[in-house]
């Protein structure tokens, strides 16, 4: 789910316009969480940090997508990494500039509970697809769900997701080198088109009979 354009006055309205070069970190794992972003262009990946070091995706963003949720909790800290994938702008709101608009607009606090709601279940399915779902049961769920999550979205216009292979392996918890045979025969099998930066999803109903039994 994403905020709707007509909505966006609200958070501009409340908040300011900040950008991103690629690979620019917005804010780290246990920074004060402070303000809430939406996305007006481009991408970022949200993701933890290990002890070790290690780094772990759960998601990877787009425009019209919130982020930095964790705001909503007083004296509360960043669970999360987020860093731009590509050149971003952002509206950065700290919440109480926004509460006033909230009180205004029942639609925009509508959509605020319902993405909060949507990330609780989709990190509960992230959990599900870890322990019980095979390589290619993982793939095929990830695609299914791009293409199913905005049907309007221009970035999958026409079954078009523009992924590379190692943006999808970190999502779906596998290796790049997995996640690329994986695809390769799903290209060979004709349920996608395989190209560089690019997957064409043409075939949901075999994908989705990978996971029936789940």
């Amino acid at each position: 789910m994403k905020i709707k354009q007509e909505l966006f006055h609200f958070f501009e309205s409340a908040g300011i316009k900040v950008q991103y070069h690629s690979q620019d970190i917005i804010y780290m794992q246990e920074d004060d969480a402070n303000n809430l972003y939406l996305i007006t262009k481009g991408r970022v990946r949200v993701y933890v940090i290990s002890a070790n070091g290690d780094e772990t995706t759960l998601e990877i963003l787009g425009k019209g997508r919130i982020f930095g949720e964790s705001s909503f909790l007083q004296n509360s800290s960043r669970p999360t990494t987020v860093t731009a994938i590509t050149e971003v702008e952002l509206i950065s709101c700290h919440l109480d500039d926004l509460y006033p608009y909230l009180n205004e607009s029942k639609e925009l606090t509508v959509s605020l509970l319902q993405m909060m709601s949507q990330t609780c279940d989709y990190l509960s399915s992230l959990i599900k697809k870890a322990y019980t779902y095979n390589r290619y049961e993982k793939v095929a769920s990830f695609l299914l769900e791009q293409i199913n999550s905005n049907p309007l979205d221009k970035d999958i216009f026409n079954n078009t997701l523009t992924y590379t292979h190692e943006e999808i392996a970190s999502l779906v918890g596998l290796s790049r080198v997995t996640t690329t045979k994986v695809l390769n025969e799903f290209a060979h099998k004709k349920y996608i088109i395989n190209e560089y930066k690019k997957i064409i999803v043409l075939n949901e109903k075999a994908l989705s009979l990978l996971l029936q039994k789940k």
